[in-house]
């Protein structure tokens, strides 16, 4: 019989709640595949690449989403988020495309602005952490 897994937040009542919509930490329980993105850069399948960071987003968020699709897994198993963004941005709306893209479900999370990342065009990048 396979093992059942579990995701699940950890939430201590002794430390202050998160800043946002993320879990301070999750754990994971009967685990038998992991699957660790790259960082995932915001190249759409045709090559292209938007001028928005939040059209970015949504295009990272729809490449890891085809990523979760071939390792047979889902948005509720992504246990770990690592952002990196450029600076100068509105970090709202990029947050409210990662909550979408999740859809309630929550996940320890790190955002990290950074000077540049590998090509100009990129403004974000994302890899992410998830468990079946």
């Amino acid at each position: 019989m396979p093992r059942r897994v579990i995701n699940r937040a950890i939430a201590p009542g002794s430390i202050a709640p998160p800043a946002a919509n993320y879990a301070h930490a999750c754990i994971t329980t009967g685990a038998t595949r992991w699957l660790h993105t790259s960082g995932v850069v915001p190249t759409a399948a045709d090559g292209s690449v938007p001028e928005s960071l939040v059209s970015q987003a949504r295009v990272i968020w729809a490449n890891i989403g085809a990523m979760l699709a071939e390792a047979a897994m889902a948005p509720a198993d992504i246990v770990s988020i690592t952002t990196y963004v450029t600076p100068g941005h509105d970090l709202g709306p990029i947050m409210a495309v990662r909550d979408e893209a999740l859809d309630g479900h929550t996940a320890a999370s790190t955002l990290v602005i950074v000077a540049e990342l590998a090509r100009p065009a990129w403004l974000m990048e994302i890899s992410v952490i998830a468990a079946r």
